[in-house]
């Protein structure tokens, strides 16, 4: 070992540590420079961001003086992982997802899954995928003791799990080499469906695992459907603790020791291109589990096993390419949060059946993760992270609240039954979209910068899947029903509804508000049209009356020009036919010269809907 001489030089010891005061008196300076008068913890507030669940997001994060002990990975409280190691000997299991109903084809879509990185299967067996008595088709070529297999067979759980166990004696698989998921969820499916199932099948089904295939969980505690309904994270986790602790009650009345009956349960969670909330919820996740199993007295109880599922939700249906991008960060945070096994869905998932290049880039998504990007190589990088820290602790808090609020009201059935768990997820749904609406959570290649012209890519429907139960929303519905109607229009008229931007003065002006303005309304499906420099008092009808549009123009420049031309220029959009001008900016702004007002943080949905009324687009 080679020691440095003392050269005497005590770099940072000479100087004081800043203080926390120091740090908003200089956030003070700089809010103050853009007209924001606040002080102390009101300047920092200013720049906090308000989440679902009642969590914030400060500027600063500094190590608490009581921290929680998050112990060591593979511990309980299990928060940095579920094993010593981690996920660095092999990284996650990439899980694949094959849907379809024909056994043949599925066949052909598994093997080149498993040949080229996939190291899981998801398959949907019964009404809505393939049928029990095709499973085995489904499975040929595959060798069972190295591939797991997850079933989920809705209420055909128990028939999709007889034929995997009996393929797997067939074809001479050893119980305990066996690896698998039967997918058992009646709450789940209820959830779903709205219809009830008895729990003491799949209890009977986790006792017959339990005791003979040591490698088999019987039961999925499947959150997606909350998380598919608009459900926040802290209600995504603590509807699965009720939906847990439901199965733990049936599993042990059954007569499953807790160990034993912890140990048949895989959770199921979606994970969004919200990367630092995914790594929280995954962590917290397992810190919640924990505690249930140690207020259980299970001493000995392991970590709570993990599926992640990119979210359906952010999956969006108009430049689907974008999709890619992310899955591939929720990907990332799942892993990174110590998720065991990850499906990354298609980029094409919400056109219906995904084909094989879709298939292709969902697998290698996980692969590059782990074979390039080497993200499996360090146990909960994110560890140790004041900001990941603190938001794992809160979010488990809040996730726990609600937990206990579904306990009083009954458990989880009850809560279903009620609605209480429908209303909950209704209300946090109803304020998410308003930020949707407002595009204060903006969609890119939806609300934000969408392509028009955009080719549409066209897929073979996928199987409907179950209804009746909870809503499935997605973030891009309320736009979506927009775009579908400016292409109905387009069918029709062979043009869509169009709206004439009037761009005022030079372009250091109008730039940044014409963008502003086209992006809105193409969001709608509605076209903006400008001249190609700009326009006046002099020049304004002329160039509204060979744009087409049809009765709609939108004033777009700084707020000096329109105090000397708005007036002016509107007169004379009014005079060539326009029927309603916009101004892009603030509300008041040439007040009396406008009809209305598009601004940032203004319903673009409502502005949106509205303007393809007054054009006459059908709805």
């Amino acid at each position: 070992m080679t020691v440095l001489p003392d050269d005497g030089l005590s770099l940072a010891a000479e100087f004081p540590d800043a203080t926390h005061e120091q740090w908003q008196r200089l956030v003070e300076g700089v809010l103050r420079k853009s007209g924001k008068e606040v002080s102390g913890e009101a300047a920092e507030e200013a720049l906090s961001t308000q989440l679902e669940d009642g969590l914030t997001t400060r500027p600063l994060y500094t190590a608490p003086e009581n921290a929680a002990d998050t112990g060591f990975p593979g511990f309980a409280p299990f928060v940095r992982g579920g094993q010593p190691e981690g996920t660095t000997a092999a990284g996650w299991d990439v899980r694949q997802r094959i849907a379809g109903t024909d056994p043949v084809r599925l066949n052909e879509a598994v093997l080149a899954d498993l040949e080229n990185g996939t190291t899981s299967l998801w398959l949907t067996v019964g009404q809505d995928g393939i049928p029990a008595d095709g499973l085995a088709r489904a499975l040929d070529g595959v060798y069972l003791d190295l591939a797991p297999v997850s079933l989920d067979a809705g209420a055909g759980y128990a028939e999709a799990a007889r034929a995997l166990l009996s393929l797997y004696t067939e074809r001479g698989v050893a119980p305990e080499a066996a690896r698998a998921c039967l997918g058992a969820d009646p709450l789940g499916h209820e959830a779903r469906t709205g219809t009830a199932l008895d729990l003491a099948e799949a209890a009977a089904l986790a006792r017959e695992t339990a005791t003979g295939w040591p490698g088999v969980r019987a039961l999925t505690v499947d959150a997606l459907p909350y998380h598919e309904a608009g459900g926040s994270a802290a209600e995504e986790l603590g509807l699965s603790l009720a939906t847990g602790v439901a199965y733990l009650r049936a599993l042990t009345e059954e007569g499953l020791s807790t160990e034993a009956a912890l140990g048949q349960l895989e959770f199921r969670y979606g994970a969004t291109a919200d990367q630092f909330l995914t790594i929280a919820k995954f962590r917290a996740a397992r810190r919640l589990w924990a505690r249930v199993a140690e207020a259980c007295g299970a001493t000995e109880a392991g970590a709570q096993r993990q599926h992640a599922v990119t979210s359906p939700v952010m999956m969006t249906r108009r430049d689907p390419w974008v999709n890619m991008l992310r899955t591939t960060v929720a990907c990332m945070a799942a892993g990174v949060g110590g998720a065991d096994s990850v499906t990354v869905l298609p980029f094409d998932n919400e056109l219906g059946l995904p084909d094989a290049f879709a298939r292709r880039i969902s697998r290698n998504t996980s692969t590059i993760l782990l074979e390039e990007s080497h993200l499996a190589r360090v146990i909960d990088p994110a560890g140790g992270s004041y900001y990941v820290e603190q938001l794992t602790d809160e979010l488990a808090h809040a996730a726990w609240e609600f937990f206990q609020t579904i306990e009083k009201a009954g458990g989880q059935a009850a809560a279903l039954r009620s609605g209480l768990v429908a209303d909950r997820l209704a209300a946090t749904w109803a304020e998410r979209s308003k930020k949707l609406a407002k595009r204060r959570e903006p969609i890119t290649g939806v609300s934000e910068f969408p392509l028009l012209a955009e080719k549409p890519l066209v897929r073979e429907p996928a199987p409907a899947g179950p209804t009746g139960g909870l809503p499935r929303v997605r973030r891009d519905e309320a736009y979506e029903v927009l775009r579908a109607r400016s292409d109905a229009h387009l069918t029709a008229t062979g043009a869509r509804p169009r709206i004439f931007l009037a761009a005022l003065g030079p372009a250091a002006a109008h730039t940044a508000r014409a963008t502003f303005a086209s992006n809105l309304f193409q969001a709608g499906g509605i076209e903006p049209v400008h001249d190609p420099v700009s326009v006046d008092p002099s020049t304004a009808a002329d160039a509204y009356a060979a744009s087409g549009a049809d009765g709609m123009a939108v004033l777009c420049s700084s707020d000096a020009l329109y105090e000397e031309q708005a007036e002016a220029v509107a007169a004379a959009l009014r005079s060539a036919g326009a029927t309603t001008v916009f101004l892009a900016g603030k509300p008041g702004t040439s007040a009396g010269a406008v009809d209305e007002y598009v601004f940032a943080g203004c319903d673009a949905v409502a502005v949106l809907s509205s303007v393809l009324d007054r054009m006459g687009v059908a709805s």
